[in-house]
């Protein structure tokens, strides 16, 4: 290769030669059209697709109310024919209501209710479309009280403890002018509420009071429109959106479209002095305006360029440069090709350190593996000691039924013991193969069962406090009573120098199963490394610090996530949540 001549040679000495005076007025005359041309085609494309979008709501927003209107007008006259109907005042007189309930089960099925009710003059549940009603007690409920002062029919709304609303309609129910009972009918709402989250915008009904009854944002219930958009955080929130924009206007000359803004359209439902508000986001506008101008500018682009190109080629001095560059560019290239050697070499290294570290992390997942079940055989050995003591002391006192009792206790450890050696086995694989319909409840028993000598022995106060109705979901018993008595055991091991020991167990449900175990000792140092695993407070020999972080592991597993907090008045509270399994899928499993 030659040499290249020194830049002193290579490059012009005198003055570097400029744009003729027309051409560059040509270039900026470009420029400043294509910028005019942009800015008004934005102005009058957002203008446009802002009243487009608008209109499209304000169809929807009509649909919506006139959905809500119809559904309650369908059922506001069921509440007055069922109060006239004989075979319902005649089962209020006689006290036999045999085929009431299956009666009004059919009318729930043709007219598409939630659910009928028929209460006797003490506010029981004598008739429902929904069985396990029967028998409840509704005295004070407002639709009792309500129907019973009028004459006529009354809509009343109760607040659930969900956080929902139930609507209904009710009505006394009369035979020669003297109360018999009162008949209610409940109105579906909520059906809207699944319907509504389907479609781009976030919409809520509120009552005359402002209150929000129904919407697409679960946690807005029961809030004022205000309140309820201070629940959602400021990067997601319509609050946001309403902050960077003015409220609905012909012209939205404030509205930045920056992502955020949105459209608050507002419409009566006449039924009570209700309201429907949509917020339309401007997302679809600013995506369509911005299509527009991108072709613009595209258009703009490809002009400048063809005009700066139609300049280059007259000028002849480039062509020194071009030579230069292509110069630079074989050097590049060679240096590109040495460096392209250098990471191969380095990626070979790296493949071999990375075949030595995947070995070093097979040893450490087997030496992680035998701590884990030493750690998990250790319950059920403690467990077989303690019967193994008590067995002998009946044998001593002559009580050999009693004693047969624990050998077999002892026998049942021991197929628990191999049930987690299996579970152990199967536990990198993380597999669902096992799951079935589990009543949390029972395997809480199964768990203090097993855990009831340590509890004894601990002189620990057991409070357990669960629903009455199975709490069902779709798990491994066996893997969620191990979680259970890995935290009971936890709890039991951290009460050992407290003065007070109080063991608390609260299952609650509601969209999730929720497991609460409280213990009164001095509370959790350390909760961002409580779950790795090998860490623990434990003294030497008391344990490995696996039981944690086997456990979390179990309940990610199935579908939910175990927490820790330090209680308010002491002590540590361990909380698992686990995703509820529907009626329907019970029925579908058996």
């Amino acid at each position: 290769m030659s040499a290249l001549p020194p830049p002193d040679a290579a490059q012009p000495t005198g003055p570097k030669p400029r744009l003729p005076a027309s051409q560059r007025a040509l270039i900026v005359g470009v420029v400043m059209l294509a910028a005019i041309v942009v800015w008004v085609s934005n102005q009058v494309l957002t203008q446009r697709f802002t009243e487009t979008t608008k209109q499209r709501t304000e169809v929807r927003q009509a649909l919506y109310t006139g959905a809500i209107l119809s559904e309650l007008q369908r059922h506001t006259v069921v509440p007055l024919l069922l109060s006239r109907d004989p075979t319902m005042i005649s089962a209020l007189n006689t006290q036999d209501y045999t085929n009431t309930s299956q009666r009004l089960i059919s009318y729930v099925d043709e007219i598409g209710a939630a659910s009928i009710l028929m209460l006797d003059m003490d506010g029981r549940a004598v008739a429902s479309s929904i069985r396990e009603q029967l028998g409840t007690i509704h005295r004070n409920q407002p639709y009792m009280v309500e129907a019973l002062r009028s004459d006529g029919t009354v809509f009343t709304i109760t607040p659930l403890e969900s956080g929902g609303y139930e609507f209904s309609f009710s009505r006394q129910i009369r035979d020669a002018n003297a109360p018999l009972g009162v008949i209610q009918v409940k109105v579906d709402l909520a059906k809207f509420e699944t319907r509504w989250r389907g479609a781009s915008e976030a919409v809520v009904v509120t009552n005359s009071e402002g209150t929000v009854i129904l919407s697409t944002e679960p946690r807005w219930r029961g809030l004022s429109t205000e309140l309820a958009l201070e629940e959602i955080s400021a990067p997601s929130a319509i609050a946001r959106a309403i902050e960077a924009t003015a409220r609905w206007a012909p012209y939205v000359d404030r509205a930045y479209f920056s992502g955020d803004a949105i459209m608050e359209l507002e419409a009566r439902i006449p039924f009570r002095g209700w309201r429907l508000t949509t917020f339309t986001t401007y997302d679809s506008v600013r995506e369509r305006v911005n299509a527009v101008l991108a072709l613009q500018i595209m258009a703009f682009a490809l002009l400048l360029a063809g005009t700066f190109y139609m300049l280059s080629r007259r000028a002849q001095f480039r062509s020194l440069l071009f030579q230069r560059e292509s110069a630079e560019l074989r050097r590049l290239n060679d240096r590109l090709s040495r460096e392209i050697a250098e990471r191969k070499k380095v990626q070979e290294t790296l493949k071999e350190a990375e075949q030595s570290l995947a070995q070093s992390s097979k040893l450490a997942a087997l030496g992680e593996m035998s701590a884990a079940v030493s750690h998990e055989l250790n319950q059920p050995l403690a467990a077989m000691k303690t019967y193994l003591a008590g067995a002998k002391l009946l044998l001593q006192r002559k009580r050999p039924e009693e004693a047969m009792s624990s050998f077999q206790r002892i026998d049942d450890l021991i197929e628990r013991m191999g049930a987690i050696t299996r579970q152990l086995k199967s536990y990198a694989r993380k597999g669902g193969e096992a799951f079935e319909p589990v009543d949390v409840r029972a395997a809480i028993s199964g768990a203090l069962t097993m855990m009831e000598p340590q509890i004894k022995a601990h002189r620990v106060v057991l409070s357990r406090t669960t629903p009455e109705r199975p709490v069902m979901i779709m798990a491994d018993r066996l893997r969620l009573e191990q979680v259970i008595i890995n935290l009971v055991r936890n709890a039991l091991d951290a009460m050992k120098g407290s003065d007070t020991r109080e063991l608390d167990i609260l299952l609650t449900m509601g969209d999730s199963a929720v497991l609460a175990v409280r213990d009164t000792g001095p509370g959790i140092e350390n909760l961002e490394t409580l779950f790795e695993p090998f860490y623990t407070t434990k003294k030497p020999g008391d344990g490995v610090g696996l039981g944690l972080a086997i456990s979390s592991g179990i309940i990610t597993d199935l579908g939910g996530r175990l927490s820790a907090r330090n209680g308010v008045d002491g002590g540590a509270v361990f909380e698992i949540v686990l995703p509820m399994l529907e009626s329907r899928d019970v029925e579908a499993a058996e």
